[in-house]
């Protein structure tokens, strides 16, 4: 006998954009934030180690951040001071080190 775990669909807002999600970063994000801010921080952590020498996985990741913060800045400051802090990081990271046609999948991507 199987059994058989079925997980409701988590909204992506992403998707309202046109742009076809490629990671279940939005989801992962989604999930650690039941468990805490060091969650989102570990999430974090753990995707970028695992993707950051991926330009289009590292695009995604600074799209799925600042969604949160808009997410959580009118009622979870702290979640969005978090995600703010991780973005901003990201955002410069990604600035700094892509090369000039990852920079431009990056920019007319997040546009």
């Amino acid at each position: 006998m199987s059994t058989t775990i079925t997980m409701p669909q988590i909204y992506n807002p992403l998707k309202d954009y046109g742009y076809t999600p490629i990671t279940t970063f939005w989801e992962d994000f989604t999930i650690a934030e039941a468990f805490g801010l060091d969650a989102i921080d570990d999430t974090y952590q753990r995707a970028f180690n695992e993707w950051h020498s991926n330009y289009k996985m590292m695009t995604e990741l600074v799209m799925v951040l600042n969604n949160k913060i808009w997410q959580y800045h009118f009622y979870n400051e702290d979640k969005a001071r978090v995600y703010n802090d991780l973005y901003t990081t990201l955002a410069a990271w990604c600035e700094d080190n892509f090369t000039s046609d990852q920079l431009d999948y990056y920019y007319t991507t997040t546009d």
